[in-house]
């Protein structure tokens, strides 16, 4: 694009555009002049030092025969050039070839190779400028150069292409100042190659698969520790790379997981950090995905996807600039795939999806009607702000069959020197050949993608590349003998750059890829709840990471960076083999410690941000810092334990005022006043016999108080508490009956039970709407054969149910759910009933038996009914696995539908033995049906639904109509023979493990649950940052000293606004994201486009003076972003309408349904 272009550069351009004409005109008529003297001498002359006869030159034996190289292409000698040796013209370049059928060896002209082609152009440069120095206008002398030139041409020769040269360089130099020209720089989809169009081309993915925490830890995976567990060692397959790169310019890398190149690279001289730049700017090293880890796609929550993979774009960012931009997701190991995750990818501004496992009969079938590339429509809400394209790669992410070179492969490496008797160069071409036709089968294009790697591979990277190298020559060398196969190094994204070009219009998908099953009794299901107490752990950490972030950024304390451990540890356990359980027990219990250290990490920012909040004077600040207590959840804070004083803040991290009850476990009788003075209504009720029986639970309280507190948006309240004295013994509002009928009822609803402890019936009284329960409670799956078979001898040989010898004896484990009946069974027959009625709560303590017991709660106010779950030591003394799930049974129609949300988002409907996009065969009638839920499931039928909240991941289903079941915990006795190489057998304290957890029921009409279950999950996983300290003041000192209430906002946010990131970037820019957490039709009234006013985010932190919309990831100006553009098969195009611009005189934010929007904002 020419920005300007004034009068004096006009005249110097054409000027130079003259001399240039002029200068090549006179050149061509010496050249004339001087090739027909040279022809006509070289007509007189006789070749000379033949090296192969003359019947040989006329008819070489190349053109008809198939050959082997011998000499891989070389540079012809001087001699040679001299002497017209056989295959020196025209390129200069030769290489040796073997006839069989003629028995000789004989030389052909190759390619000049591009490296060389690119030294040339500078040795041409130094060349003229060293011989402009001897011309003169006489021209005396002559220099002969064999190479670049005819034989014996004189200098003047020289000089005059040299003013050739000067006349070139003066045209490109005027036209460089007259034409301003943004440059290549060499990355991205400019650099790639898109092959041949008339053959298939065969894209190299050289790649590897660093598992961030698995059978090891992350650390002992960097370091290369414990290689008796498995031998990886992140740190030197880097290391390897570098070199291998630089060896040959032609090769190309990807890499991934950027927990381990962040420690990498931190650990690299300038003189790496130049190299390793070099190659992404060339486009040789590419970043595929860039988040901290691999992310699962079923335990996750959407908040913690985003974070961990903005994490790795802002150290990609700040490091390699747009070259280290990712613009492909590569989820090559997860076990299914989301539709949400394709949806945040495609909001983060990706191009593209590729994954390695799909359900056996769904690649079977894509197989067959080459749809294994189609155009993922990952949102119901969002149109074209999700739609990606998605490919299943061919071989999960492993090389083909025999070509793995790695280290550790036992394939044969390219052997190929014909004088060995193990020249193998025609079988492994022949090989690699067929298993490209082979592959191209199930593709409907000319390209297809072959993985070269597999788990921490390249460890030795120079045994990859070298036989690589040869591949690709070889395999390349048959085109002259008829093949149409076309190798070559890419990258992911240079293969969907080029399924792009290709023309073709693609099929659609609007479901996920759930539940994932690799045999017909493989469905990888369990994984859904494994370790359970990590996931929970995982879901309330994250609660404290956004509350410090934001508790940082108003009070201005801009501690960003000491918020980086939480980050880190947070990005780690997001890992495939993090959060979903599925790692050995000690890397889990390393996941969990990281966690605790990144919260103790928090601890010191919150404490910081609240010596600027709760003082009044700002020169005095708090003496008693805050704590947490993480262990509330068992009725236990040992440091508030017998003090006579200390205070309770409650920060609430969600844009809107809330009512919430809490509980404070004591062994004191106190008084609490709220943040205005008054006293608060609060129960003082017994702790419960299951609480206080829960291993390692070290305190001595019995009781705890639970009041209901009033919370400002983005703000927070103090509650003093203070001991009582002198009424130790006074009487309470509680009343307590065992065994007997229990009938919970606030406002909105009622809650039965019979005097069996059987929950009869839950009625939302102002919907006049009702659900009887057939049955409720806790059951168990077995899914042990093994241990029944212990006599047996030779099991294998047997194969006996449970072993993993083949697919109908797969066995349960860490990341397989198959139980032996589809009827669990339950853990008691019988159960006890305890009820407890307060002033704000009423609870049914109901005891299974002593390892199982659950607490329905009513508060006062709620329009949920909490059930608290308590699961564990599950015993194993009768050698029987068990899976325990939840289950409730209603008689709502629900005609064998149900509906799972996707990461905490979106809804999908699932229907029972069913497959949207293919012919589902019914094989395990449970374990088939179960989806992951992240957040809720429900059923419903015309005009009544039953949903059910969950506060962390589970596995769940309706395997029957009118009932809901979530698997809550697991304890198996057997590997399931995937890989972990132990059985999910997790204990604690010297037994079996605990797990406590909770759901929220909600009953009401199908029209009107949306609004529910959208406030009641937000709010969940958003919940209050309550932190405690011991100010050792009286109440009256406490309130002079230190405020006891504060909001960041004048005014509630609408609704159905949630905000989702605030973070402090530097002292006056921070980044913001925002959405509609409502879907489309889901309520009436929210589920409209919802306007606000930005400004009122910051109205105590100063005016926004800048404001840049950015992409989901945070690493690119929205308005910059360009997406491929693809076309369905309907017609349909995925091209998007450019946003608008946001004005720094209008911060007004419109949201759409399901939308997130994410800002740089900067204040004055």
């Amino acid at each position: 694009m020419i920005d300007y272009l004034t009068r004096r550069r006009f005249i110097i351009c054409a000027t130079a555009t003259l001399f240039l004409t002029v200068s090549i005109v006179f050149i061509a008529r010496l050249q004339s002049m001087f090739i027909m003297t040279k022809m006509s001498s070289m007509h007189s002359s006789t070749p000379a030092n033949m090296s192969t006869t003359d019947d040989q030159q006329r008819y070489p034996c190349y053109l008809t025969e198939t050959v082997d190289v011998v000499d891989s292409c070389t540079k012809c000698s001087a001699f040679n050039m001299r002497s017209k040796a056989m295959g020196c013209s025209p390129t200069g370049f030769r290489e040796s070839v073997f006839c069989p059928q003629s028995n000789i060896k004989v030389y052909r002209a190759c390619p000049v190779p591009i490296y060389i082609q690119k030294e040339r152009f500078w040795y041409f440069e130094d060349l003229f400028l060293l011989l402009s120095l001897n011309c003169d206008k006489d021209c005396p002398g002559t220099v002969s150069f064999n190479i670049i030139l005819y034989q014996s041409q004189v200098v003047c020769d020289f000089c005059t292409m040299y003013i050739s040269f000067i006349a070139f360089l003066s045209f490109s130099i005027a036209l460089c100042i007259a034409v301003p020209i943004k440059s290549s720089n060499g990355c991205g989809y400019a650099a790639c190659n898109l092959g041949d169009p008339k053959k298939l081309n065969v894209h190299i993915v050289a790649h590897t698969h660093d598992d961030v925490g698995w059978l090891k830890t992350v650390d002992q995976y960097y370091y290369g520790a414990r290689n008796n567990i498995q031998h990886a060692g992140v740190q030197y397959v880097l290391d390897s790379l570098v070199h291998a790169l630089e060896d040959n310019p032609d090769r190309r890398f990807i890499y991934v997981e950027m927990a381990f190149f962040w420690r990498w690279w931190n650990q690299q001289t300038d003189e790496i950090h130049d190299k390793v730049k070099k190659f992404v700017s060339e486009g040789r090293l590419e970043f595929i995905s860039g988040g901290w880890c691999m992310n699962d796609e079923a335990s996750t929550h959407y908040n913690s996807i985003i974070d961990q993979h903005a994490l790795g774009a802002e150290f990609l960012r700040d490091q390699f600039g747009e070259c280290g931009r990712p613009k492909i997701g590569w989820q090559i190991d997860p076990f299914g795939h989301s539709r949400e995750q394709a949806s945040l990818f495609a909001q983060m501004g990706f191009d593209g999806l590729f994954f390695g496992r799909s359900d056996y009969e769904d690649y079977n079938q894509r197989n067959k009607t080459k749809t294994m590339e189609m155009l993922w429509k990952a949102s119901a809400n969002l149109d074209r702000q999700a739609w990606l394209l998605t490919g299943v790669l061919p071989n999960q992410y492993s090389p083909p069959s025999s070509f793995c070179f790695d280290l550790f492969c036992d394939d044969e490496p390219i052997m190929d020197d014909p004088r060995l008797h193990d020249y193998n160069v025609p079988q492994r071409v022949k090989a690699f050949i067929d298993t490209a036709h082979n592959e191209a089968y199930g593709f409907a294009t000319n390209h297809i993608i072959m993985t070269m790697g597999s788990d921490f591979q390249y460890e030795n990277a120079n045994e990859w590349f070298k036989n690589m190298d040869k591949l690709i020559k070889y395999v390349n060398a048959q085109q002259a003998n008829g093949s149409d196969v076309n190798v070559f190094y890419s990258t992911p994204s240079c293969y969907l750059y080029a399924l792009n070009k290709a023309d073709r219009l693609w099929t659609s998908k609007t479901d996920d890829f759930f539940p994932y099953s690799h045999h017909p009794h493989g469905f990888w299901t369990g994984y859904f709840t494994s370790r359970a107490a990590l996931k929970g752990y995982e879901r309330r950490t994250n609660n404290v990471l956004q509350a410090t972030r934001q508790l940082n950024a108003f009070a201005n304390t801009n501690l960003r960076n000491k918020t980086f451990p939480l980050s880190e540890a947070m990005g780690i356990v997001q890992h495939h083999d993090g959060v979903s359980g599925t790692e050995k027990q000690h890397v889990a219990e390393d996941y969990a410690q990281r966690l605790a250290e990144g919260v103790d990490a928090a601890v010191d920012v919150i404490n910081a941000a609240y010596i600027k909040l709760l003082s009044k004077n700002a020169t005095i600040p708090p003496k008693a810092p805050q704590f947490l207590c993480q262990l509330t959840n068992i009725s236990e804070c040992l440091p508030i334990e017998g003090q006579d004083q200390f205070t309770l803040t409650l920060w609430n991290p969600t844009v809107h005022t809330i009512t919430r009850h809490v509980r404070v476990p004591v062994t004191k009788k106190y008084s609490v006043r709220d943040a205005t003075g008054h006293a608060v209504l609060a129960d003082f009720i017994p702790i419960s016999e299951p609480t206080k029986k829960i291993p390692g639970r070290k305190s001595f309280a019995t009781n705890q108080l639970v009041f209901k507190v009033l919370l400002p948006a983005l703000g927070f309240n103090t509650y003093y508490f203070e001991v009582k004295t002198g009424e130790i013994d006074e009487q309470t509002d509680v009343s307590i009956s065992e065994n007997d009928q229990c009938v919970l009822e606030n406002e909105y609803l009622r809650v039965e039970f019979d005097n069996n402890g059987n929950l009869l019936k839950i009625t939302n009284l102002k919907k006049n709407i009702a659900v009887p329960f057939t049955s409720q409670g806790v059951y168990w799956y077995s899914s042990e054969f093994n241990s029944r078979m212990r006599c047996i001898t030779n099991i294998d040989k047997l194969g006996a149910p449970g072993n993993n010898s083949q697919s109908e004896f797969q066995a349960s484990g860490a990341y397989i759910f198959r139980p032996i009946s589809s009827d669990p069974q339950q853990v008691s027959c019988n159960r006890s009933i305890t009820c407890i009625k307060g002033e704000t709560i009423q609870t049914a303590v109901i005891v299974f038996n002593e390892w199982a017991s659950q607490e329905i709660t009513l508060y006062d106010d709620s329009k949920a009914v909490e059930v608290q779950w308590t699961v564990g030591p599950i015993p194993i003394a009768d050698d029987i696995g068990k899976e325990i799930i939840l289950r409730y049974d209603t008689d709502i129609q629900s005609g064998a539908k149900f509906y799972t949300d996707a990461n905490g988002r979106e809804v999908l409907e699932r229907i029972r033995d069913y497959r949207p996009t293919w012919n589902y065969t019914k094989v395990e009638a449970v374990s088939g049906n179960y989806y992951p839920v992240n957040s809720r499931i429900w059923i419903k039928e015309s005009n009544r639904q039953l949903t059910v909240l969950t506060d962390r991941s589970e596995g769940g289903s309706s395997v029957r109509d009118g009932s809901l079941e979530l698997m809550v915990h697991r304890r198996t006795l057997f590997d399931d023979a995937l890989g972990v190489g132990e059985p999910l057998n997790e204990t604690a304290f010297g037994q079996g493990l605990v797990v406590r957890g909770k759901h929220f029921l909600i009953v009401d009409k199908p029209q009107s649950s949306a609004l529910y279950h959208r406030f009641q999950s937000q709010n969940l996983y958003m919940r209050p940052l309550a932190t405690y300290a011991l100010p050792h003041l009286s109440y009256a000192d406490y309130s002079a000293t230190y405020r006891q209430t504060w909001s960041a906002l004048t005014k509630d946010l609408p609704l159905n606004i949630h905000l989702l990131t605030f973070d402090q970037l530097d002292a006056k820019q921070y980044l913001i994201r925002v959405e509609h957490y409502f879907e489309v039709n889901e309520d009436d009234t929210y589920s409209n486009a919802v306007t606000f006013d930005l400004q009122q985010l910051f109205q105590t932190q100063g005016t926004i003076t800048d404001i840049v919309e950015l992409t989901l990831a945070g690493n690119l100006a929205l308005a910059d972003m360009e997406r491929l553009e693809w076309i369905t098969k309907e017609g349909e195009s995925s091209k998007m309408r450019k946003p608008k611009k946001i004005s720094i005189k209008d911060v007004n934010i419109v949201l759409n349904p399901m939308q997130i929007r994410t800002f740089r904002v900067t204040l004055a």
